[in-house]
């Protein structure tokens, strides 16, 4: 409030005590699977299926990973995770180049990003680098059958904590990880060459440059200092052989600048003359060693010019990791100039060791996609589990299991039966061995007919359900709300061509107890899922839109009322609490989304003295209760006809 000193108005702002509580999303999917590359470990989120194809590779014929995500998106999902599993014994292709030392060593090793012969063609191709070639490399990565590269690395530094240091550039690279070897001893001390001979300084001003040693920083030398103050005399400057003694005394009697700089980087410092050049070498040996030359602050004084030096004048500036850099690749090499990556007949003078990426053992049961469930525990934003095309009732309890035995139980299973489960015997028998049983998931057959993505069959190819379903949910939620059944003529499924089987009106009325959703092919609405039940027999939750929608309450108001925590535990805090909760159920009942003509017959929120006990505010706690009126679907219309007879026109 403000401070009341004075006769006048005074206005301030009152917190309204509303807290707006954003409804939760519902339709994030994740799935699991087969693929042809992609992290083993992390699961990835995406958000197109151009975007699933860089990063896990396109169709394959033994798994429906990516059948799934692709009918996903076709069906209305915006985003999902996906997570890739692979059986033992993966291996990620890699190859270790050799330096440019005489004595070659390991210069930098390239693997793939991801285990798989999916890399074992992709193709290396190194260069000088196109802004500094003495020191710096380009690398571009494409495959073997491909002339445009995929990935293009330019100018590439081998020296640690540089910006353009090669692991560091490298690093957003979607198809390799680049590894610096850290213990090549081919390191040398930096040099700065001059363009050509020198010409004569005597009788000239000009005898000033600036020169920085290992990155000390640039000091400004004198060669006329070269032999020594006070003695009054000029040195003779006017053969190469007198400079290059003139600049190794001058540098050497310079004072380093930073206390990080070894001294013996110029108490070692040489300058020689070399088939006729200036050749100036610092004193210490390291990756990052380096002479720097540049015209000095007296431009009257200059040197830098007649000397030859520097790269403004022609000059090459050498760092003491330039003679690590990988080799550029040799000419003549078939059927191009480049390396292959996992390819083991790659060129040994160039190539210390090859491994060729490897798809691992089959996957012989469910164990590697039950484990896979795990990768999704730090996301609170799954909403939507599927392990597209395998059939198993094992897998499908276990995945009802996880998403009612997460953190907030936020997550529901959209499970497949396998494609050979198409009668009605064989569905019961199916859903008969699922357990446990609970609410957080349904299952849907038969599988659907899609053309053949791959082009390998002219003939449509079947697919398991869950991907298309998936989508369905995400469209359902989008354009109706969660408490709408995701089934019905108004949602037909995209990108079919058929049925497995086409299952009749008296085959569902024996599975549709069973809780068995059964998708239908309708003349006049094509295909569509004609089933919204759980697996559970639970009466309370035995439709898919309210187990759903229970769950985007729960997450919703759990997220919404986080502010609360701390907050002191008395009737100020229950009347916002109350008031924040009512005003979102109030907002979602206007929607449509409870039973009910009145909000009261809706929904009702409680929170008092009756729900939270002076026990309970001892304790800590605040009792929060919100009871609603979902919406079931009207699965079964019955229209009654009757005749009347004898009544006048």
């Amino acid at each position: 409030m403000a401070s009341v000193s004075y006769p006048g108005v005074y206005v301030d702002e009152v917190s309204s005590g509303v807290r707006p509580i954003a409804a939760a999303g519902t339709s994030t999917a994740a799935f699991i699977g087969q693929a042809q590359k992609g992290s083993l470990t992390e699961a990835v989120k995406i958000f197109t299926f151009t975007e699933f194809q860089n990063l896990y590779g396109d169709f394959l014929s033994t798994s429906f990973l990516a059948h799934a995500v692709f009918q996903f998106f076709n069906n209305g999902g915006s985003q999902c995770y996906v997570a890739r599993v692979a059986g033992a014994n993966t291996a990620a292709a890699n190859i270790v180049l050799k330096d440019r030392g005489t004595t070659a060593q390991a210069s930098l090793t390239v693997e793939a990003r991801s285990p798989g012969v999916w890399a074992n063609t992709l193709a290396l191709l190194i260069s000088n680098g196109t802004n500094d070639p003495a020191n710096e490399f380009n690398l571009s990565v494409s495959q073997q059958d491909q002339t445009t590269p995929a990935e293009v690395f330019a100018n590439l530094s081998m020296v640690p904590g540089a910006p353009n240091f090669a692991e560091t550039v490298t690093a957003s690279s979607n198809l390799i990880r680049v590894t610096v070897n850290p213990s090549n001893t081919n390191v040398q001390a930096g040099t700065s060459r001059g363009a050509a001979a020198p010409l004569s300084l005597t009788g000239l001003p000009r005898t000033r440059l600036a020169i920085n040693v290992n990155g000390d920083g640039y000091q400004e030398i004198n060669l006329t200092t070269a032999v020594g103050a006070g003695a009054g005399q000029v040195p003779d400057l006017t053969t190469a052989a007198n400079q290059a003694g003139a600049i190794q005394f001058v540098v050497r009697a310079l004072t380093k600048l930073r206390t990080s700089t070894s001294t013996s980087a110029f108490t070692g410092f040489t300058c020689v003359v070399d088939s006729g050049v200036l050749l100036l070498r610092s004193g210490f040996a390291g990756p990052a060693s380096s002479v720097w030359i540049t015209d000095s602050a007296n431009a009257a004084e200059n040197a830098t010019g007649l000397l030859r030096l520097g790269k403004a004048n022609g000059g090459v500036e050498t760092v003491g990791a330039a003679v690590t850099r990988p080799r550029v690749n040799p000419a003549g090499v078939p059927p191009a100039n480049y390396y292959l990556i996992g390819d083991n007949a790659a060129p040994t003078a160039d190539v210390l060791t090859v491994r060729a990426g490897s798809d691992g053992d089959p996957v012989l049961n469910d164990v590697p996609y039950i484990e896979a469930f795990q990768r999704f525990n730090r996301y609170d934003d799954v909403s939507l589990l599927a392990v597209p095309g395998i059939g198993s009732p094992v897998l499908v309890g276990e995945g009802v299991n996880y998403c009612a035995r997460r953190s907030l139980s936020d997550c529901f299973f959209v499970g497949d039966m396998s494609q050979d489960d198409d009668t009605v015997p064989e569905a019961e028998a199916f859903m008969a061995a699922i357990s446990p049983k609970n609410s957080y998931g349904a299952v849907y057959l038969p599988w659907i007919k899609m053309l053949d993505p791959s082009g390998l069959s002219s003939e449509p190819i079947l697919v398991p359900p869950s991907g298309y379903v998936a989508g369905v949910y995400a469209r359902s939620d989008a354009q109706r709300g969660v408490w709408r059944a995701p089934a019905g003529t108004s949602l037909g499924l995209g990108g079919t061509a058929g049925l497995a089987v086409d299952l009749t009106d008296v085959q569902q009325g024996n599975l549709n107890p069973k809780n068995i959703n059964v998708i239908r092919n309708f003349a006049g609405a094509g295909i569509v899922l004609w089933g919204s039940r759980t697996i559970s027999s639970d009466t309370e939750y035995n439709y898919v839109p309210v187990r759903r929608m229970a769950i985007f309450l729960r997450v919703s108001i759990y997220r919404g009322i986080q502010w609360a925590v701390f907050e002191p535990n008395d009737e100020p805090l229950w009347g916002q609490l109350r008031l924040n909760i009512r005003s979102f159920m109030t907002t979602l009942f206007r929607r449509g989304a409870f039973q009910g003509a009145t909000a009261s017959e809706a929904f009702f929120v409680k929170c008092d003295s009756e729900t939270t006990t002076q026990a309970d505010i001892d304790a800590g706690v605040v009792n929060v209760l919100v009871g609603f009126a979902p919406l079931k679907p009207a699965e079964f219309v019955v229209v009654r006809i009757s005749q009347r007879a004898g009544q006048t026109a």
